[in-house]
């Protein structure tokens, strides 16, 4: 049996399922989504992934489609239904269907919703996490608002493309004073040649990873060293270590940034152990 996606109050197939042309999701990005993880067809850092979806919403003064028991059952049974132990589960909602204006629609219009889930090859990504991995870096583009959750992902999107034509698998932005600020799916990481576990605040216009929390958690659990504060791409390429973090790629050390070989040139510890127990919780708490 294929995939199977929830579109606006049904279960249909992947492959044929849609939304209306007027969707404001598709024609204006007006819209936001979320990302969980999933572990033993169990959502890793539940609570603050729907914290942040409340919170997107509320910004663009979207409703949310359904109760949160409702979401969390269609969550659940798309998982079910997609036979998915180990992987993503993906949630877009936007503002609904309405004649096409910038403006938000004068009549009130039903919030539209797609969920759809994915296994992910686990021993394939341990394999890219013990190698190690490079990323790019790009000026900083996109607008004012990063802490919003929103489908309006364009510069993220060239960003990416240009890391795939680099090879590498992630691209982190740069701003004008120099400091790096997040990468284009994820949030930035080094251990500073202080030893000093860093990663940008989240006042800045960056997402307020909901993975970057739970890894600043279990690092203070660890008693590490860590600051909340800007780093500049000079101090990333001097950095003893470097890595990514987020839904998609967990903890992901990485060991060169642009020309730069980072540290010994392979994955350091301090992310390699903060992957191993990021790991191990998120499958103790689907227990």
């Amino acid at each position: 049996m294929g995939r199977i996606a929830y579109v606006n109050g049904r279960f249909v197939r992947h492959a044929e399922a849609a939304v209306h042309i007027e969707d404001r999701g598709y024609q204006l990005a007006d819209g936001v989504y979320e990302v969980w993880a999933v572990f033993d067809g169990d959502l890793a850092d539940r609570e603050g992934h729907f914290a942040r979806l409340e919170r997107s919403l509320g910004e663009l003064r979207i409703a949310m489609p359904m109760s949160r028991r409702a979401l969390e059952v269609v969550l659940g049974e798309t998982l079910r239904r997609n036979h998915v132990r180990d992987g993503l589960i993906y949630l877009q909602i936007s503002r609904g269907v309405a004649p096409r204006d910038h403006a938000f629609p004068t009549r009130p219009v039903r919030p539209a919703m797609v969920v759809t889930a994915k296994s992910v090859d686990l021993a394939a990504g341990e394999t890219r996490a013990q190698a190690g991995v490079k990323v790019i870096t790009t000026p900083e583009t996109r607008w004012s608002r990063c802490d919003i959750k929103t489908v309006g992902l364009l510069p993220n999107v060239l960003a990416k493309q240009a890391a795939r034509e680099a090879g590498a698998v992630e691209a982190w932005f740069v701003d004008e004073l120099g400091l790096v600020t997040e990468g284009a799916s994820s949030n930035a990481w080094i251990v500073d040649a202080q030893g000093v576990l860093r990663t940008r605040d989240t006042q800045a216009n960056i997402l307020r990873g909901v993975t970057r929390n739970a890894i600043l958690a279990l690092a203070r659990e660890l008693e590490l060293k860590v600051d909340e504060r800007p780093f500049s791409l000079a101090e990333a390429k001097a950095a003893r270590e470097a890595f990514i973090t987020g839904a998609g790629s967990l903890v992901l050390p990485v060991v060169q940034i642009d020309d730069a070989v980072i540290g010994e040139g392979r994955p350091g510890p301090v992310a390699k152990r903060l992957r191993r127990l990021y790991i191990e919780e998120a499958r103790r708490s689907a227990a």
